[in-house]
């Protein structure tokens, strides 16, 4: 059994001036993109939105063959920078200027939730999962969707929500595990029950199955009307 060569195993083909090599170019790299990220203004360090990660990642690849391969010189990456920034405060120029290109570029914001009901045409858009949502709601203390006036999903990815006032909570869909799961078509007693796919509220009779007359599904959840603990 041959023997490891560790040399070999930890450097490849290569000495340790290229290390030394690596390690210069790494640093100047690091610096370049440091520039490149700050020429790109605030927009660029915030939440990215999916437009501003596609700069991001065409940054990160300019920047990553440079560190390695001594067969390409710093200066490629450099008119790559120069490139990408210029093209960007391009784009951001035309965004400002024009919302059909806004929208072309960042997308629209899109309400899952209005007067606590969701919005099933824009929800079925985004191929968000239903349990997904109703994990960010949890986490923002919400119990049910009563509580909700309107959420809304922002270019950013992330989620505004805005809530009725203690006094104006209306009755909503139950989205806690232990309640929702209990959803059925049969109806044993009378009450407000909230349908399980659209979160319409409705007064109902006990009954064998009834259809929901906004989304025309049939199962329901006995509603909530509690107050949401901030």
């Amino acid at each position: 059994m041959s023997q490891i060569d560790w040399t070999k195993f930890f450097f490849g083909e290569e000495d340790w001036e290229f290390l030394l090599e690596i390690s210069l170019r790494t640093v100047i790299m690091y610096f370049i993109i440091l520039i490149g990220l700050r020429l790109l203004g605030k927009r660029g360090v915030r939440q990215l939105s999916v437009f501003e990660l596609v700069v991001i990642i065409s940054l990160g690849s300019a920047a990553g063959d440079p560190m390695f391969y001594k067969e390409i010189g710093l200066l490629f990456p450099v008119v790559i920078f120069a490139i990408i920034v210029a093209a960007y405060r391009l784009t951001t120029m035309l965004m400002a200027k024009s919302k059909k290109i806004d929208d072309l570029v960042e997308g629209k914001c899109v309400h899952f939730i209005i007067d606590g009901e969701f919005s099933i045409d824009q929800f079925n858009k985004e191929g968000l999962a239903q349990d997904e949502f109703f994990s960010e709601l949890r986490q923002q203390s919400v119990s049910h969707l009563g509580q909700v006036e309107t959420a809304i999903l922002e270019t950013s990815g992330n989620l505004s929500i805005f809530y009725y006032p203690d006094d104006q909570v209306k009755y909503g869909l139950p989205i806690m595990p232990a309640l929702f799961d209990q959803a059925s078509e049969e109806l044993r007693e009378a009450g407000k029950f909230a349908c399980a796919h659209c979160g319409n509220v409705e007064q109902l009779q006990p009954v064998k199955s009834h259809q929901c007359h906004r989304c025309g599904r049939k199962k329901w959840v006995k509603a909530l009307k509690t107050c949401r603990i901030k």
